[in-house]
């Protein structure tokens, strides 16, 4: 190992300039403007797999963003990891809240703030550099290696599972790493064992034709902002529990001895409090904040909009409003059942979910 660490410590700085490349590229999944963008940063990838000396490197296309794969198998005999991580990012709106570019990769008190640092491109970065310097400093690698980046991650991974199926060959191993996920605490090495599922929703609330003054039509007619908003209220209760009926039912529970490990670690509540800048931390009622942030669902509103919302007044009934809302899932929930029980599609659920007046 004394070699692969001379190596890195050698090449810190051109990793991090090669990191500060690979966040400059816009590659914004969901935004059809990126699309070229998406595939440019899939080729600088491909390009990263290359130079590191994997002896099989590919782009595959899909229906949507490609797949990039590269392998290193010299080490006979011993155990084969597949690597796993995703190249697209996340819209970077609002840009105001920005204190440098988005993709302008800046150095700030030791950590670089770029869209995709933490979400996935650093870990990318990481494990590639880990393989390069075993291979560039002592020709090989202590186990085989093989690397799956994709570039739809953000918007669902909608081509992975229709990809792994046609490759099961192609990508067969003994581990599956996916970096994708964040250590605990500086200086605490972790392994993460779970990661909760996700359900993605838009609830849309129509009134009028169009929008209306309200010193003329106002007191008439049902105000979508406010149909909105008793339904986003109706989805919680004080105590931060999400009250869609069966929403719970298939939550598996955390075992004594996950409790007993949980229990273990160093996690102090007021100076995780402070990093976020809240003024308090609220969740789900008899639940830690590990455990409401580990091994809880969730039910959160992403984005609402409806009327005015420029500087200054403008007296409007707005036609419409608009809500984004995602669920975090854990073990035993199912995707599609919590979907169709947000919906009021499930029996009974449907009463309660037609009981919100202007629901569309």
């Amino acid at each position: 190992m004394e070699r692969v660490l001379q190596y890195i410590d050698k090449n810190q700085s051109r990793f991090l300039e090669e990191l500060k490349e690979f966040l400059s590229i816009p590659s914004i999944s969901n935004n059809a403007d990126n699309k070229k963008d998406v595939l440019r940063c899939a080729h600088y990838v491909a390009d990263q797999l290359r130079q590191i000396g994997l002896q099989q490197v590919e782009i595959f296309p899909t229906s949507g963003h490609p797949i990039v794969y590269g392998e290193w198998l010299g080490s006979t005999g011993e155990p084969t990891v597949l690597f796993y991580g995703h190249y697209d990012v996340q819209p970077v709106d609002p840009l105001d809240l920005w204190t440098s570019g988005p993709f302008d990769p800046t150095i700030r008190n030791g950590e670089i703030f770029a869209r995709g640092s933490a979400d996935d491109k650093g870990q990318v970065m990481m494990n590639l550099k880990a393989v390069e310097s075993h291979l560039k400093s002592q020709g090989k690698v202590p186990i085989n290696v093989k690397f799956l980046i994709e570039g739809e991650e953000e918007v669902g991974s909608a081509n992975l599972d229709e990809f792994i199926a046609s490759h099961k060959g192609l990508l067969k191993a003994d581990v599956g790493l996916i970096s994708d996920t964040p250590m605990f605490d500086r200086g605490v090495p972790s392994i993460c064992y779970g990661l909760r599922g996700l359900v993605y929703v838009q609830i849309d609330v129509s009134g009028t034709d169009s929008d209306l003054h309200s010193g003329s039509f106002g007191g008439t007619v049902i105000n979508p902002n406010f149909a909105l908003a008793q339904i986003i209220a109706s989805l919680k209760n004080p105590d931060g529990q999400i009250t869609i009926p069966g929403f719970y039912d298939d939550v598996l529970p955390m075992s004594p001895k996950e409790k007993e490990e949980l229990s273990r670690l160093p996690f102090d509540p007021e100076k995780y409090r402070k990093s976020l800048g809240a003024p308090a931390l609220f969740g789900e009622k008899g639940y830690s904040p590990l455990e409401q942030i580990w091994v809880r669902p969730t039910l959160e509103v992403n984005g609402i909009c409806g009327g005015f919302i420029g500087e200054g007044a403008k007296t409007v009934i707005p036609a419409k409003a608009m809500a984004k809302i995602s669920m975090r899932l854990v073990p035993n929930q199912d995707s599609e059942r919590i979907a169709n029980l947000f919906e009021g599609i499930n029996d009974h659920s449907n009463a309660w979910w037609q009981s919100l007046a202007g629901a569309d």
